[in-house]
This record gives structure tokens, sequence and C-alpha cells, in this order.
């Protein structure tokens, strides 16, 4: 057992090391100012990605605004879009495997202008359907679908946290 103070230095350096390496816990990403009130123009406001998109900008310390004329910054979706396209069938043509893909096009206006131009991300995920499990592999895509949601809005995010 090393003494007291022999853990107190070694707690030292190792937190000194992860400061100087750029060691940072996931989840918050710190945003420019100019999202700091921050407008979401979306045709679905209760898709996925637009509820995990301002649960996001919120924890990153954006305002959200319900109007327009007081924001900083305006997050236009233009797509937001989620497809299932079978994959392999079976010998009777039964869907045996889907590709699930969310795919999510974006810009952002700021008070002169352009910040970040028009830009799509997409992911996808493949999963295999079972006749007899209908209900598992319904809840399964649905939580495949918000996972895939949740990613682009991590991708999204930190596009957003390299703007000026």
């Amino acid at each position: 057992m090393l003494p007291r103070a022999a853990q107190t230095l070694l707690l030292v350096v190792v937190l000194a090391l992860l400061a100087g390496c750029g060691f940072r816990l996931q989840g918050r990403l710190p945003l420019p100012a100019s999202l700091a009130v921050t407008y979401i123009e979306a045709d679905d406001a209760q898709s996925d990605f637009v509820q995990d998109l301002r649960r996001a900008l919120l924890a990153s310390g954006a305002r959200l605004t319900a109007v327009r004329s007081e924001a900083t910054a305006v997050v236009r979706l233009q797509r937001d879009e989620f497809l299932e396209r079978v994959v392999s069938v079976s010998g009777r043509n039964v869907p045996r495997e889907y590709e699930l893909t969310y795919t999510v096009r974006f810009s952002v206006e700021g008070p002169k202008g352009n910040l970040l131009p028009s830009e799509q991300v997409a992911a996808s995920r493949d999963f295999s359907f079972d006749e007899r499990a209908v209900l598992a592999k319904e809840r399964e895509q649905e939580a495949l679908r918000d996972a895939l949601a949740r990613d682009l809005v991590g991708v999204v995010m930190r596009r957003f946290s390299a703007l000026p």
C-alpha cells in the first residue's frame, strides 16, 4: 500500500496527463456563440432526429427559441428520412433481412448569411427478420431507428462545434 502522499501525487500526475492529452468525457460538445439561441426549422418537428437534436443542443448550452427572429442561428432540416429496404428474401419470397437507412440534410444560417451550407449525413444498419417473432422484430426496428437518429445527431453536433 502506498503512503497517502504518494497516492495524492500519483492522482495529480494521472489527472495532469489526462488534461494534457485532450481527453474529455463524451456527451457535451462546446458550441460556438453563433448557436447560442437556435431556431430549428423542420417539416416534422416530432421526428426522432429533431427530438434528439433538441436535447443535444440544450445539453450543450444552447437556448432554443420558437420565434425565428430571436435566433442567432437557424438550423434548417431539408431532409429527415428513414428508409427500409429488403436485402434478402427466403425461398418462399418472405423478407429475411432489411437495411435501415436514416438520412438527414441540414444547413445553418446566421444573421449575416450561411454559417454552414447544405450538408447530408446518413447512417444505416442491417437487421434480420423472423416472421415468427414479428412483435419483437418491430421493437428491434424501432430501437435501431432511435440509435441511427442518435448517431446522426452526434455527427451533426460535432459539425456544429466546428462552426465559427
